[in-house]
């Protein structure tokens, strides 16, 4: 059995975890992240992130790695289109370098985190099976090959479906009622020029109830698309996923949009990949639990809305802050740290539903046509 009693243990790697290691680093607090992935390179990452100014923005700066984000900024890539599902352009702005979102793919983001840590900071290839506590605020974390871990401090950032958070909570993922479909295009200014010039240089969003197209324009003219449908799980489990037609059985849902829209689904270049949404209750909290907390969606899970990667940088950077201003006193740290972390979470998960901004936006848009067509 390994003890970890004077460092703090993050289990998980992502984007939350990793600042908060970061951090702690900066202060001088060793920390140990344990991630269930063999290494930095055992999946793909994801695609772009827009990393927002007043929060994502604000942990990068706490992590001391501004000029190594601003060196991953993909200039241009702020610009948005919002079109009809015929295509017309209901809404369009390009990136004149003053929008505060700009966009970096997660995986260069994660890579500058992970190059800012001491060696062996992040111990891979290992996946919790179990924790459980062992009293006086101490936890024992078990792994997949029954090693186990005895720490002082332990911190959930290890996503969705966390084995830390049955500890604190016992709240867990309720489907969201919708999933998406992704899917890329490749060079898509030669290939599909059509499809590349409706998605404009940016993100383009496409959308009517039940149904939505968002895309972005990543490197090399790369289009990555989600399909978003409103539908029950057993809908989706009813479509076989492998068979080369499902991308045509997922056009028949957006009948009658535009062709150059619908290419984003019938010509794509991979295998479809489905993912479900899933969500924690809005208002999910714990009451304080000795010598452990969560963070990022371990915490607060949401349906995509644009601050889930902010939102977990931001309570990496916020922990770790707090654990460096209350040496010594381990609960004050966490008791402060949730406060602001809860308070947050409530107002951004409150105030930014993506979808029903989306909707109000596109409404305000259709109004203000409707109203220059009868001038």
């Amino acid at each position: 059995m390994a003890t970890d009693s004077k460092h703090v243990t993050i289990i998980g790697a992502g984007l939350g975890g990793l600042t908060l290691a970061r951090v702690l680093h900066l202060h001088g607090i060793p920390a140990t992240v344990y991630e269930a992935e063999s290494s930095p390179t055992a999946r793909a990452q994801g695609g772009l992130l827009d990393i927002h100014d007043y929060n994502g923005q604000l942990a990068v700066e706490a992590a001391d790695l501004m000029d190594e984000f601003r060196a991953l900024v993909l200039e241009g890539h702020e610009a948005m289109r919002i079109l009809e599902p015929d295509g017309t352009v209901l809404f369009e702005k390009d990136d004149d370098g003053t929008g505060g979102r700009p966009e970096v793919y997660r995986g260069e983001l994660r890579q500058i985190l992970l190059d800012s840590l001491p060696a062996g900071t992040v111990h891979w290839g290992h996946k919790v099976s179990g924790a459980r506590s062992l009293g006086e605020g101490r936890h024992e974390v078990t792994f997949a090959d029954e090693s186990t871990v005895v720490t002082d401090l332990l911190v959930g950032a290890d996503g969705a479906w966390s084995r830390v958070r049955p500890l604190l909570s016992a709240a867990t993922p309720a489907y969201s009622g919708k999933s998406v479909v992704e899917t890329y295009l490749y060079e898509s200014d030669t290939r599909y020029p059509a499809t590349a010039k409706s998605v404009g240089g940016g993100m383009m969003i496409s959308m009517k109830p039940g149904r939505e197209l968002f895309a972005h324009r990543e490197r090399g003219g790369t289009l990555h698309a989600y399909v978003g449908l409103e539908e029950p799980l057993e809908w989706f489990d009813a479509i076989d996923f492998t068979d080369a037609a499902v991308t045509e059985r997922i056009a028949e849902e957006f009948h009658g949009w535009a062709p150059e829209l619908t290419a984003l689904i019938t010509e794509a270049d991979d295998a479809p990949t489905l993912r479900r949404l899933y969500t924690l209750p809005t208002d999910h909290r714990w009451e304080r639990v000795p010598g452990i907390t969560l963070l990022g969606d371990a915490a607060h899970l949401a349906p995509p809305n644009g601050e889930g990667a902010n939102l977990a940088m931001v309570d990496g950077a916020e922990l770790g802050q707090a654990i460096a201003a209350h040496p010594g006193d381990v609960e004050a740290a966490l008791t402060a740290y949730e406060q602001a972390m809860f308070a947050r979470t409530a107002e951004t998960h409150g105030a930014d539903d993506d979808d029903h901004s989306l909707e109000e936006l596109i409404a305000e848009l259709h109004r203000a046509k409707a109203a220059d067509a009868a001038e």
